[in-house]
């Protein structure tokens, strides 16, 4: 057993004895199964959760100990509306390990997950599942493999089957022995004359490739001169082509029996790095302007980052922190730190900037159903901490002595909007904590209030992401809430010129008011806004009160004409008007202007606006002319297409906002997972009349 950690214990003092690894792949792949194949291949006794409806939704973390290392096991979503915890996985962890069936192939959702992890130059290894399941082929499954993820895709362990072809073990292309689970427990033996024929035939391609990606010229050359490799070589080889993040060693497991999870942990230990094998993410000082170089060092400044954020009604708030530097200790004093807005020049208006020092709570990590508590973790570590009150997802933990920043990792945007409203009184009052605490522990979930509509705003990633957060909503904070359509803020202009007199006379005994206004109202250019022009001449209209009529103008816009929309791009010329020595005053002219304006607006001269999107849409080619048709009869207006360096065709379309209130989940059906967007606002435009119309009957 290495020196560096302890099986009873899980006391680890160097990360050279930890493995951080991420389980990534789509729904029914047996992702979880694995995991929890796994968890009970170390822990005596494990039995998976039943009923757990949040589990499928979240990253959950289990630690288990292979003698010599200490594995950090994550499992990560499967489902794409989970896609922040799936970010909050690879930020955690060193190295993943895709889970692909045999049976049902490699979707569109699985695809993606690759090129997430590509993006982020994650070492990746390939775990195949359900070969005993009809239609399920490894060597088929190999070859879709390395169509859909590349060349670098290469068989580390080949399935072992019986006569009728079930699978009972592996045959291990670095050691060229076999691993038979045919007895029922696993044993490893030497291979027959078959199965070395089977083991030569892709042993050859397999150890050239290690060898290539591993960059070790000396290596190279002596195997290329026909020398014999020892395991530890290629071992030491496998281990820095993988880091590489070009080489992806494939092995077949069957979930349900356990055959494969031996080999699949020994994969871990010598062929996934070691965190300080593993690039740290860009760390800078407090104020973001100097990188500082750390290293993966227990005796190191403490750099560590909150990868997610639970809360509990009667637990609390917890936080799964991944300690990049330094060691982090029970009881102490930490810089809690969040500076979204300083990473990305976008102000966060539910995650503003902050910084503050609070005391580290109980560390804690979870060994399959039962938590175990430490006093410390070092570098490399995930450990769990309890009431960082202050502390949000993405958040640095780090010495106030050496204050610190990690830099965040990509977030993706919410774009699916549910109105929500509370079903009762007693749900009002409580449903903005409620709310405001889902906000908190979820980084993907956008809150927004619309004081035209008077809706409360939900945006999440997906339908399932939404339904996952009303069961919260009821079950954890005892909220309950109905759904509304959406309703999208308009605005109203005028559409041709118009003339208008603002009368406002009354007398009542003692002084009266009097003020009249005579104006001139012409459409303005898109995004104008409203513009006021003073044409009064010989004092009609007094001077102390010609700004009294544009208060009033300004006034009456913000609450609409005929429509109740906010008025926008106008242009007002007051040229004319009438006072009276006592009865004109400051309130008679903004209510003369407020009528003017009133009284210039009807259906033929004030016209609907709707907000336009600038919509950028991502998909295979294979979609682009489905997506093309589907955003033209959204009165899209293609401004144009292009291929980003996938190969993906990317589309840039002026779009209605009206039109894209269920697009994520549209767009998901039409790419068949494989699409995305992303929508900023770009201005006003206006309703064609048969939208007008059939807006107005609403």
């Amino acid at each position: 057993m290495s020196p560096k950690a302890n099986s009873s214990s899980f006391k680890v003092t160097d990360p050279v004895g930890l493995r951080n690894v991420v389980l990534v792949g789509s729904s029914g792949s047996g992702k979880t199964t694995l995991f929890d194949t796994m968890l009970a291949a170390r822990i005596p006794g494990h039995r998976p959760p039943k009923d757990d409806p949040d589990r499928a939704a979240a990253l959950t973390l289990a630690s288990v100990s292979t003698g010599d290392v200490v594995v950090n096991l994550l499992d990560a979503p499967g489902h794409p509306d989970y896609v922040g915890e799936l970010r909050a996985g690879l930020r955690a962890a060193d190295a993943a390990i895709f889970v692909v069936s045999a049976s049902d192939g490699i979707d569109n959702n699985t695809a993606a997950l690759w090129a997430e992890c590509r993006a982020v130059d994650m070492p990746r290894a390939i775990v195949v599942t359900k070969l005993d399941v009809e239609r399920g082929d490894y060597e088929s499954t190999v070859e879709l493999c390395r169509e859909t993820f590349g060349e670098g895709v290469t068989p580390a362990y080949l399935p072992l089957t019986d006569d009728a072809g079930a699978v009972i073990g592996s045959m291990s292309l670095v050691t060229e022995r076999v691993h038979d689970y045919s007895s029922g427990k696993p044993e490893t033996r030497p291979a027959t004359d078959e199965e070395r024929t089977a083991i030569e035939a892709y042993r050859a391609p397999f150890i050239e490739n290690v060898v290539t990606e591993a960059e070790d010229d000396d290596l190279m050359e002596r195997y290329l001169e026909g020398e014999e490799l020892a395991v530890e070589q290629v071992r030491a080889s496998l281990l820095r082509a993988t880091a590489n993040a070009a080489f992806y060693p494939m092995i077949p497991v069957k979930s349900a029996s356990g055959v494969g999870v031996e080999e699949l942990f020994s994969l871990i230990e010598h062929g996934l790095p070691h965190p300080a094998a593993h690039p740290l993410p860009t760390i800078t000082s407090a104020d973001g302007e100097e990188i500082l170089e750390l290293e993966c060092d227990p005796n190191g400044p403490l750099v560590a980052e909150v990868v997610r954020t639970t809360s509990d009604p009667y637990a609390g708030r917890q936080s799964m922190v991944r300690v990049f530097a330094g060691t982090l200790r029970t009881d102490d004093l930490v810089q809690v730190a969040g500076r979204r807005e300083l990473f990305t020049g976008v102000e966060d208006a539910q995650h503003p900037d902050h910084q503050e020092e609070e005391k580290v709570g109980l560390l804690s990590f979870p060994v399959g159903l039962e938590m175990k508590t430490r006093r410390e973790a070092i570098a490399g570590d995930i450990v769990l901490v309890s009431k960082l009150s202050r502390a949000e997802t993405t958040d640095t933990l780090s010495s106030p002595e050496r204050p610190a920043l990690v830099e965040p990792w990509i977030l993706p945007e919410a774009l699916l909007p549910t109105a929500l409203k509370p079903a009762t009184r007693s749900d009002e009052d409580k449903l903005a904590g409620a709310l405001a605490r889902l906000v908190m522990e979820d980084t993907t979930v956008r809150l927004e209030r619309h004081p035209e509509t008077d809706q409360e705003l939900l945006w999440t990633m997906g339908t399932a992401h939404t339904e996952l957060l009303l069961r919260r909503l009821n079950d954890r904070y005892g909220v309950k809430v109905t759904e509304e359509e959406v309703k999208v803020p308009l605005r109203e202009t005028f559409i041709a010129p118009a003339k208008a007199q603002g009368r406002h006379v009354k007398q009542s005994g003692g002084h009266g008011q009097y003020a009249v206004c005579d104006v001139e109202i012409t459409p303005g250019e898109r995004g104008s806004g409203f513009v006021f022009v003073d044409k009064v001449v010989g004092g009609a209209v007094p001077r102390q009160f010609i700004p009294s009529v544009e208060k009033g103008l300004a006034a009456q816009m913000e609450r609409g004409t005929i429509h109740g929309h906010p008025m926008v791009d106008v242009q007002v010329t007051l040229y004319d008007g009438k006072s009276h020595p006592v009865d004109s005053s400051d309130m008679a002219f903004q209510t003369a202007g407020a009528l003017a304006l009133k009284e210039a607006a009807t259906p033929q001269t004030v016209g609907l606006l709707e907000p336009m999107d600038l919509v950028e849409v991502t998909v295979g080619q294979e979609y682009l002319g489905a997506v093309m048709t589907d955003l033209a009869n959204r009165r899209g207006q293609v401004q144009g297409t292009d291929t980003d360096a996938e190969q993906r065709a990317v589309v840039t379309a002026l779009v209605p906002a009206l039109e894209l209130t269920r697009y994520a989940v549209d767009l998901r059906g039409l790419a068949h997972g494989s699409g995305s967007f992303t929508r900023r606002f770009q201005g006003y435009e206006l309703v064609p009349p048969a939208v007008a119309e059939s807006l107005q009957q609403q």
